[in-house]
């Protein structure tokens, strides 16, 4: 036990949810590290993998109840036939032509259930759905991996794979530290993630891609890896290239291009979901998402994945292009594509366009172009709510509950049919006027007809149908009731209150101004919990003074301070081997015994 501890002195033992890790306690080193921001995207992961396998295990019932109908409906349309009790002469009436039309029909959907039925001694066992398998591309560490090992039991396995060769020896060193509940399902690989999903096409029912950056690289494998009707989990983190002012890198990597605008990190969801659409749709695959998610730093989408050449060919109605005007907010939306039904018939055309005149009808500046995007919605609100319910009940297994209830709660309220949103501050900044209360101004939407809501992206943020014609107009009523100062002639203000209204709004308080969560004061945008709360730095990176912002300065001065002292020491030693990350190499002798005493684990955590 002695021996155990002296090895474990140079190690800090970090608990998540059921999982626990080791982690080296010398920073200077860089090595693989854990980041407690990223606590909120494990917890959303597991809930969300959750409620998956619910409705995975929902969908199959509803298949197999399907096929048994099905399967009755000609067992007995057999049995009344010719050579049957009820057998008729053989002549058929109008009626009865149809009932065997009809009959053949079932009788094709459930051949293929009879040939499998045949093919077993049993038919309940070619009818009992397997257990799901997980696929995690970026291990590092392998704590999403325990996470989803030892919380989830239904998992038949889950594979982690890491290209770096210090992360794979952490995930194995991990992974033994968790005992047999971990070593029994995980399986670590040091490979490429990319070759490793292109040499296991449609073999995971889940694959999870959270990359350090941009997961563009990964998309065109992980489409493929993932099996008929299942769930592809996709971070990214690099938010300067999706929202930021070069939008020809984003181009590159996404094939779509980024406009100015408050909504940027819903548009960053919605090119990312686009380009992964785009891939899938190379072979003969589209995406379905169900959760898509604005957190902290970064972004992450929830997506299933189908095989439908019918389906593909309605993907561009599902993408438009974006118009942003650059004086005002106004933006306008104009879909790549749409249908022509004639008689019975439906055909896919290119849509009609321009949406916009050459100027703002507001403002009369120009627009700029962006896109395309995924204007489709980007949540299932059965699942949204699904999962809400599931984290509810099982508040004590996820240690950022707090979180991510919140994050749920407000996209359960969202209008889930509206592409994009605008800021209330950054419309009335537009005319120089003071901001009406967010009640006020919902109000006087709802009063006109239309709908509204909050957005999870942004506190400020709404959410509507109604078109910028009555928003301005809803604008230039509050504006007679509250003067602004006279503005120069040539500004965006002057042009958008030169022109009178055409509604007179009515900003009388409605009974749906205020949401659920609203009126319950249920919290929604919750505070960092601490100073620093974002990225660290990738392993390997030489931690300078530049990152005092990321790390904070007291981490940063101390991880220099340690540098210096031991360059000596690395003079001396000239020949000291180094891991693929820049690191210090640790000597095998050296690691921690994994052996780990735990109830329910006695004496199964042994070494290979």
């Amino acid at each position: 036990m002695e021996d155990v501890e002296n090895k474990l002195k140079d190690y800090e033992i970090v608990r998540e949810g059921e999982a626990e890790i080791i982690i080296n306690k010398k920073i200077a080193a860089n090595e693989v590290f854990y980041n407690p921001v990223q606590v909120h995207n494990r917890d959303m992961s597991v809930a969300l993998l959750r409620t998956f396998i619910a409705k995975r295990e929902e969908e199959h019932k509803a298949m197999m109840d399907k096929r048994d109908k099905a399967h009755n409906k000609v067992s007995q349309s057999k049995s009344s036939g010719p050579n049957g009790e009820n057998g008729s002469t053989g002549q058929h009436d109008e009626m009865d032509v149809d009932a065997e039309k009809e009959t053949n029909k079932v009788a094709d959907e459930t051949e293929d259930l009879s040939t499998e039925a045949t093919k077993t001694p049993s038919r309940k066992v070619a009818r009992e759905l397997k257990a799901p398998v997980v696929l995690e591309a970026l291990a590092a560490s392998g704590l999403r991996s325990i996470r989803y090992a030892r919380e989830i039991d239904v998992l038949e396995k889950v594979v982690a794979l890491d290209i770096d060769k210090a992360c794979i020896e952490a995930c194995k060193r991990n992974i033994k530290f968790n005992g047999a509940s971990a070593m029994s399902k995980i399986e670590p690989h040091l490979t490429d993630a990319r070759v490793y999903m292109l040499t296991h096409p449609k073999e995971f029912d889940v694959v999870d891609i959270d990359p350090y950056g941009a997961p563009s690289i990964f998309l065109d494998s992980a489409v493929q890896a993932v099996a008929d009707g299942g769930l592809l989990m996709c971070t990214a983190t690099d938010m300067a290239v999706l929202c930021g002012p070069n939008g020809e890198v984003c181009h590159s990597k996404y094939g779509s291009y980024p406009t100015k605008g408050k909504y940027n990190h819903e548009m960053a969801l919605r090119i990312l979901l686009a380009s992964i659409e785009s891939h899938a749709n190379r072979y003969k695959r589209y995406i379905v998402p169900v959760l898509s998610v604005s957190m902290d730093f970064y972004i992450r989408v929830f997506v299933r994945v189908f095989t439908s050449a019918n389906e593909v060919k309605k993907t561009p109605q599902k993408l438009s292009y974006v118009y942003q005007c650059v004086g005002c907010d106004s933006f306008h939306l104009q879909c790549l594509g749409r249908t022509i039904t004639k008689n019975n018939s439906v055909k896919n055309a290119p849509a009609i366009g321009p949406v916009v005149p050459q100027e703002c009808s507001a403002c009369g500046k120009k627009f700029t172009i962006g896109g395309p995007i995924w204007s489709a919605p980007i949540h299932d609100q059965e699942w949204v709510v699904s999962t809400l319910t599931e984290v509810k009940s099982m508040k004590d297994r996820y240690p950022a509950y707090d979180k991510i209830t919140s994050v749920l709660t407000t996209i359960s309220e969202e209008l889930h049919d509206i592409p994009l949103f605008f800021s209330l501050h950054n419309i009335c900044a537009n005319v120089k006027c003071t901001s009406p209360s967010a009640v006020l101004f919902r109000s006087a939407v709802l009063n006109a007809g239309y709908r509204i809501s909050s957005t999870h992206v942004n506190p400020l943020g709404l959410k509507t149908d109604a078109p910028w014609d009555v928003i301005w107009d809803i604008m230039r009523c509050w504006v007679k009731n509250h003067p602004v100062k006279e503005q120069p002639h040539d500004s965006v203000g002057t042009a958008i209150l030169s022109k009178s209204p055409k509604l007179e709004a009515n900003f009388s308080r409605a009974a749906a101004a205020l949401s659920r969560a609203q009126a319950k004061k249920v919290k929604r945008f919750l505070p960092n919990p601490e100073r620093h709360w974002g990225p660290k730095i990738r392993a390997g990176r030489k931690i300078t003074s530049k990152h005092a912002s990321l790390l904070g300065p007291d981490v940063v001065n101390r991880v220099i301070n340690g540098a210096a002292s031991t360059e000596d020491e690395k003079v001396a030693e000239p020949n000291n081997p180094t891991t693929e990350t820049g690191g210090d190499a640790t000597n095998e002798e050296d690691e921690p015994s994994t052996k780990r005493q735990k109830n329910g684990d006695v004496g199964l955590a042994t070494e290979p």
